[in-house]
């Protein structure tokens, strides 16, 4: 899927949910994004199975957020994100009332949105190297 039909809006002050937020907006085909989510005809990827990564490109401020499917490993889709932006969402997660908990709201073509309580954002490199003190990894994750 196309990294430019994607927007993406990092809210680090708690927004309806009361948590920080990354909004995420697709603009693509019709049904695309919905797709992509679809474990089957009748369910939606909850939130235990997606994951959220952040990767710094060189020689930029900025980088690429990508949410994936946890059991197969694939991409669900990329989109370019400020460094600066995420390490503010991670921090605000972080003081927020200490579990480090944030929401990943998308919202497809259609305005249908979907939103997904996430307590672990892995922050890499430009070399692919876990940041850990710049990710948020609950205490129960062992790496």
């Amino acid at each position: 899927m196309r990294r430019d039909y994607f927007t993406i809006d990092i809210r680090p002050e708690p927004g309806d949910g009361g948590i920080p937020a990354l909004a995420i907006e697709y603009t693509g085909p019709e049904g695309g994004l919905r797709n992509r989510l679809t474990e089957t005809a009748e369910a939606t990827l909850d939130s235990s199975e997606l994951d959220v990564a952040f990767r710094h490109q060189a020689e930029t401020d900025g980088g690429v957020l990508s949410l994936t499917d946890r059991l197969t490993g694939e991409f669900i889709f990329e989109v370019p994100a400020p460094v600066e932006a995420v390490d503010t969402l991670v921090s605000a997660a972080q003081r927020h009332e200490g579990d480090g908990e944030y929401e990943v709201r998308l919202t497809d073509s259609d305005g249908k949105s979907l939103v997904y309580e996430k307590e672990t954002l892995l922050v890499y490199d430009e070399d692919g190297n876990l940041l850990r003190q710049r990710s948020l990894i609950p205490g129960s994750v062992e790496l």
